[in-house]
């Protein structure tokens, strides 16, 4: 049986600040959790599971965590979703350390104060399936280690080096040690469809309702977008995730 101080401690992971003060993540469902217990890169601290999961689990046989069997009932206590699926685990957020030289020679996607977590997760994984590696976000996007961030990415952020730096100053640092495209998703960029894609460089992506920000804006070279073919008046915007795995599709065709 699990402890009301159980509980509590990881209903506090829920939040940011409650993950930033104990550097711990939240993960559920058995295909994340599968995926976490063969990756070498995060520690499990703890798994909560019901005893289907343990009975049909045979990744646990030499784990070196605290392993809880819990009710269906306790895991929905726990749990962030409507529908628990057998399995929580508690994990070490893995710091990675930002390094601007190893973006040289590849595609790297930069997001700008993008607050939805399903956008993020769903870009993240979009990227895991392109086979884009980096994603740079500024300090104001969505926490990679937001719950349902890593519910929407199945998976993927374990594969994807994440970083949150002060975009002006890197843009700055990446630009002139490489001079490389800054791409910039906006609606009055040029056809994505007419235009020479690098295979290096940086493709900005801006807030779900205003867009990349003026002051990172002024760093883009090649304006991009993805033009309207319905002409209708009544459809101003694409949707950032699904914007962006166009904009992917479209980078990757030309290799």
């Amino acid at each position: 049986m699990i402890s009301k101080a159980k509980i509590s401690f990881i209903k506090s992971l829920h939040s940011g600040k409650g993950r930033n003060e104990a550097g711990l993540f939240i993960a559920e469902g058995t295909k994340i959790t599968n995926e976490l217990l063969i990756n070498q890169n995060i520690k499990i601290q703890s798994l909560y599971a019901t005893n289907d999961f343990l009975e049909e689990n045979n990744l646990l046989s030499n784990n070196n965590f605290e392993v809880f069997e819990i009710s269906e009932s306790e895991l929905q206590k726990i749990s962030l979703l409507s529908n628990p699926n057998k399995v929580l685990v508690i994990a070490e957020i893995c710091k990675n350390k930002f390094d601007v030289s190893k973006l040289k020679n590849k595609l790297t996607i930069v997001l700008d104060n993008v607050q939805d977590p399903g956008n993020l997760g769903t870009i993240i994984r979009t990227m895991d399936w392109f086979g884009i590696k980096n994603l740079v976000c500024s300090e104001t996007t969505v926490d990679v280690y937001n719950p349902k961030v890593i519910q929407a990415t199945m998976g993927s952020f374990l594969r994807i080096k994440t970083h949150y730096v002060n975009l002006e100053n890197f843009i700055k640092e990446y630009f002139s040690k490489y001079k490389y495209n800054i791409y910039g998703t906006l609606l009055n960029g040029k056809n994505i469809y007419k235009e020479q894609l690098t295979q290096e460089g940086l493709i900005v992506f801006g807030n779900e309702s205003k867009g990349i920000s003026s002051n990172i804006e002024n760093f883009i070279t090649n304006k991009i977008s993805i033009p309207d073919f319905s002409k209708s008046k009544s459809i101003d915007s694409l949707n950032i995730s699904i914007a962006a795995g166009i904009v992917f599709s479209e980078f990757k065709r030309t290799t």
